[in-house]
Formats: C-alpha cells, sequence, structure tokens
C-alpha cells in the first residue's frame, strides 16, 4: 500500500513537470496579435512562426525520440526543462521576428524531447495496478498544459503589465521549479544503454503494433489539426471578425478546446477504445460543423460550442489511441512507437495550419478556414468509417 502510494505521488509530481513544459508550448498564443502589431507582420507569418514549433517538434521525435529508452527518463526531461527555458529567454529578449523563431523553435525541442519521454514516464512510474489511471494522467496533463498556456499569457496580458514579457518570466520561474522537483524524482528505466548507442529513427512501429497504430494515428491527426487552428489564427478570427480585443478572453476560447479534451479522456476511461475512437471522431465532425458555422455567421457561441464539442472528441480519440498504442507496444520500444504516434499527430498540427496561412491572403481568414473544415471533414469521416469496419483489437 506504501509502495502505491509513493508510485501514485512520483506519477504526479512527473504530470506537474509535463504540464508546466507543455503550458510555454501555447503562452504565445493569445499574444501573437501584439507581436503583429510589433512587428508588423501577416497572419501567413503568424502560421509559419507556429509550424516552426511543430516541425521542431516532429524533428526530435524521429532524430531522438528513442533516446529516453537507452539514457534513462529523467536526462532527457532535464533536456527538455533547459529548452524551455531557452524559449522563454528568446521571447523575454525579443526585439523583431528572430527571437519569435528561435523561441518557437526551442519551444518545440522542449516539446519534442517531452512528448515520448514524459508520457512513458508517467506511465512507468504509476502502479501496475493502475495503468488506465496512468494514461489518463499523461495525457490530461499534456492537454491540460496546453490549455494553461494561453489562459496563463491572455489573463496576465489584459490585466497585469508588460504583457510580452510577463507571461514568459513567470513560466521560467515555473521551469526552475520543475527542474528541481525532476532532481528528486526516481528513474523508471531499468537498463540504460550510452547516448551514443541512439540512432535516428524513420517513422515505423513493431509489426505487431501496426494493426492497431493505423487507425489510432488517423484519428491523432484529425484532432490535432483541429487544436492547430485553434491556437494558431483563431485569436486573429475573435479579434478582425468578431471584435474580440480581450486577450483573457481569447486565451479562454484557446484554453477550452484543450480542458475540454481532458473531459473527452475521461470520459474514454469508461468505454472500449473500439467505441471511442469512433465516437472521437463523431465529435469532431461536429466541432468542425460547429466552427464552419461560427466561420460563416460571425457567432462568437458557436466559437465556443465547437471549441467544447471539438475538444472533447479530441480527447475521446486522443486517450483511446494512446491507450492502444501504449498496451500494443513492447516496453523496451514504448516511448519510440509513442514519439512516432506524435510525429502523425503533430504533422496534423502544423501543415494544414499553413495551408490555412497561405489561403487567409487570397481568401480571407473564413474562407481559408472553410476550406480547411472541409478538408478535415473528409478525413475525419473517412477514419470513422474506417474504425467502424476494422475497430482497434486493443482492451482498454
Amino acid at each position: 500500500m506504501a509502495g502505491d502510494r509513493r508510485g501514485w505521488r512520483v506519477c504526479l509530481l512527473g504530470g506537474a513537470v509535463f504540464g508546466v513544459c507543455m503550458t510555454g508550448t501555447t503562452l504565445p498564443t493569445p499574444l501573437y496579435p501584439l507581436y503583429q502589431q510589433k512587428f508588423g507582420f501577416s497572419e501567413l507569418t503568424v502560421t509559419v512562426v507556429y509550424a516552426v514549433y511543430a516541425f521542431a517538434v516532429i524533428g526530435v521525435l524521429l532524430l531522438a525520440g528513442n533516446a529516453s529508452d537507452a539514457v534513462g527518463r529523467r536526462p532527457v526531461l532535464q533536456w527538455g526543462l533547459g529548452c524551455a527555458a531557452a524559449s522563454a529567454v528568446c521571447f523575454l529578449l525579443a526585439t523583431g521576428l528572430g527571437w519569435l523563431y528561435a523561441g518557437r523553435l526551442l519551444s518545440g525541442l522542449s516539446a519534442g524531447l517531452f512528448t515520448g519521454a514524459a508520457t512513458a514516464y508517467v506511465m512507468e512510474a504509476a502502479p501496475r495496478a493502475g495503468d488506465s489511471r496512468a494514461t489518463f494522467v499523461a495525457t490530461a496533463v499534456n492537454m491540460g498544459g496546453l490549455g494553461c498556456g494561453p489562459l496563463l499569457a491572455g489573463v496576465l496580458a489584459q490585466y497585469a503589465p508588460w504583457p510580452l514579457y510577463l507571461p514568459f518570466a513567470v513560466h521560467l520561474a515555473l521551469v526552475a521549479c520543475s527542474s528541481a522537483v525532476l532532481l528528486w524524482l526516481p528513474e523508471t528505466v531499468r537498463e540504460r544503454r550510452p547516448l551514443s548507442t541512439v540512432r535516428p529513427q524513420r517513422p515505423g512501429v513493431p509489426a505487431p503494433v501496426r494493426p492497431v497504430f493505423g487507425p489510432a494515428a488517423t484519428a491523432s491527426f484529425v484532432g490535432f489539426a483541429l487544436f492547430g487552428v485553434f491556437t494558431s489564427v483563431s485569436p486573429a478570427f475573435l479579434a478582425e471578425s468578431l471584435q474580440v480585443t480581450d486577450h483573457a478572453v481569447s486565451g479562454l476560447v484557446v484554453a477550452l478546446a484543450f480542458f475540454a479534451s481532458i473531459g473527452g479522456q475521461l470520459t474514454a476511461g469508461r468505454v472500449p477504445v473500439r467505441r471511442s475512437l469512433p465516437l472521437g471522431c463523431a465529435g469532431l465532425l461536429a466541432g468542425l460543423a460547429l466552427l464552419a458555422g461560427a466561420l460563416y455567421g460571425n457567432l462568437l457561441a458557436l466559437v465556443v460550442l465547437s471549441a467544447l464539442t471539438g475538444g472533447f472528441g479530441q480527447g475521446l480519440a486522443f486517450r483511446g489511441a494512446l491507450t492502444a498504442v501504449g498496451e500494443a507496444s513492447p516496453e523496451d520500444r514504448r516511448a519510440a512507437v509513442i514519439s512516432t504516434l506524435f510525429v502523425v499527430a503533430y504533422l496534423g498540427i502544423s501543415v494544414p495550419v499553413v495551408g490555412v496561412g497561405l489561403l487567409t491572403g487570397p481568401m480571407g481568414l473564413e474562407g481559408a478556414g472553410l476550406v480547411f473544415i472541409a478538408c478535415m471533414g473528409a478525413l475525419v469521416v473517412a477514419a470513422a468509417a474506417y474504425l467502424l469496419r476494422r475497430p482497434v483489437p486493443a482492451a482498454t
């Protein structure tokens, strides 16, 4: 019993460190309109700055996604916190667009290092009897951290001084505290190897995992694509089309999508994976439809409903995907396979976002958003049909 309590304490502390890191990755979201005013760049540039982060995550996952399987989880997490601290410093020193690119690049490196390693750490630290709850902790702190970033930055930017500096100073202090906590946490990898044994990996999964991985990755792609649009262009839409200039409101709308994802993940724990994945796709489709209505009718209420519904659907699909892939993966390949899943997810959060940015010039923000919704709607329908024909065979 005492061992179980210690295991859950380590699991939750590891999750808190994970959440702090992910908070930094979405911290600039409600601040982009302020940066546009200060540095004078276009909406396309906003999406490119955002995509730099996503491509950095993908690069780390491909080059070092399996590093923590070899050298241990804690060293990789410390490297991730170091990158998060450096990112905050870049934003604090920002005097031009180059600093934003550097800050987002470093933020992507931190998220890439954390994504596979921290997820595996939280799942491994928990008592064996609590695998399902540990999966929920891992996914919830990921999404909760992503949601806290825009909410924290929006509130500080609206109600506190130095809107482009204070949020990053606060996050830098949280990173320092997290680094101290991480020094206390135990290592979960039993047999460690030198860093020299780590090799870049091509996207791929062991043969036994492939039947699970395909549909799980498809659902993850669509869910993260919806989040990508919310976190990159929704502040501009709120300001330009709905005249919502309150940074706290802008940050809250984005945060709602991530917090709703936690609700979806909690619900996913009560239904089989074979049902949570297609149900999640249905929620994503409803969220896309509501977002289309919001863009067409310029209605704030539909934006909020889209964030809640789409976020809930993403949570259903994402936890189901992570549970299925995690349970099907061999222990010594778990972080690498999880990292591959996130490669697909971050392709969803980056490529469609850049497409929206490219279309914004000739079509306007609303037109570009409607094209995005049509493409993602077709994809999510195809994914749901596939999942209904070939249900995921993993157990929850």
